[in-house]
């Protein structure tokens, strides 16, 4: 069970992580948003419109219970985040671009995240699960705000920029798998208890949708850098992000505890799914 302290150290977490992402920002990214919106366009669709419509299949299709089906379709609405920047350096992708979307997605999912979940994790909703869509909304307001005051901290000093990136990022996995940790110890039961259909699921919403996003953009011409690029962005999530909403937002109790599995097991798995994927892409840039 998520208890006070650790809310306040997802919160903490979520605010150090996300201050990281806006000391990466500069407002030529926003300019250069504006000025390639077609794979911007792309990688939002992509990102807010296939994404969900997978997870949402996927639950369909393994047969999850509700709970852990609204926090997998969860995972499918939420933005995607600088651990996608990484894997697009190392796939060979325009790293710049990735980063272009990153922002997009963020800044979009204060309105594009609460639509897709209302629209795609509607049938999942009952008595005894209802959407706490204000509490959503507002913790999506808050990430905003550290991201502003790195973006503010980059035009100010480049060299401060870069130790609060660095710093960050160490902070933030330490909070985030110390809590996903900690989480797993308290639920081992349930935990060594999961069915394999929800392992699947985890492993196969990123996968599906590096393939999905991929040829999305190649559909629709967009160069093989552009579409290795789209690819990442798509299928890894913003993890973090979703565990501080399932816990800030939902009632304490088992429901939640049900809910934060599936999020916990696509943060274990992208990390892996990506890596092959990237070692991927980058072998077949190479010409092999």
């Amino acid at each position: 069970m998520i208890g006070l302290v650790e809310q306040v150290g997802l919160a903490l977490m979520l605010f150090i992580i996300m201050l990281g992402m806006g000391a990466t920002i500069r407002v030529n990214h926003l300019r250069m948003v504006l000025a390639r919106p077609l794979p911007l366009l792309i990688g939002l669709i992509s990102q807010y419109g296939l994404m969900p419509v997978i997870a949402l299949g996927l639950a369909i299709f393994f047969e999850l219970p509700t709970a852990i089906a609204f926090s997998l379709i969860m995972v499918g609405a939420t933005p995607g985040g600088t651990t996608s920047n990484l894997f697009t350096y190392y796939a060979k992708g325009d790293v710049a671009l990735s980063v272009s979307m990153t922002v997009a997605s963020t800044l979009a999912a204060v309105v594009l995240m609460p639509l897709a979940i209302w629209i795609y994790a509607g049938g999942y909703t009952s008595a005894d699960l209802q959407v706490p869509f204000s509490s959503i909304i507002a913790t999506l307001l808050f990430v905003m705000v550290p991201v502003a005051i790195g973006m503010v901290i980059l035009s100010k000093s480049v060299a401060a920029a870069r130790r609060l990136e660095r710093a960050s990022s160490v902070v933030g996995i330490l909070l985030i798998s110390g809590l996903i940790i900690k989480f797993l110890i308290q639920n081992r039961e349930m935990f060594l208890g999961t069915p394999y259909e929800v392992i699947l699921s985890a492993i196969l919403l990123g996968l599906i949708g590096f393939f999905f996003g991929y040829m999305v953009a190649w559909i629709t011409g967009l160069s093989p850098v552009i579409r290795r690029t789209i690819s990442m962005e798509t299928g890894i999530q913003n993890t973090p992000l979703t565990v501080a909403l399932i816990s800030l937002s939902f009632p304490t109790g088992a429901q939640q505890d049900e809910m934060l599995l599936l999020p916990a097991f696509y943060a274990f798995f992208i990390v892996m799914t990506a890596m092959v994927v990237a070692m991927v892409y980058r072998a077949f840039a190479k010409g092999l």
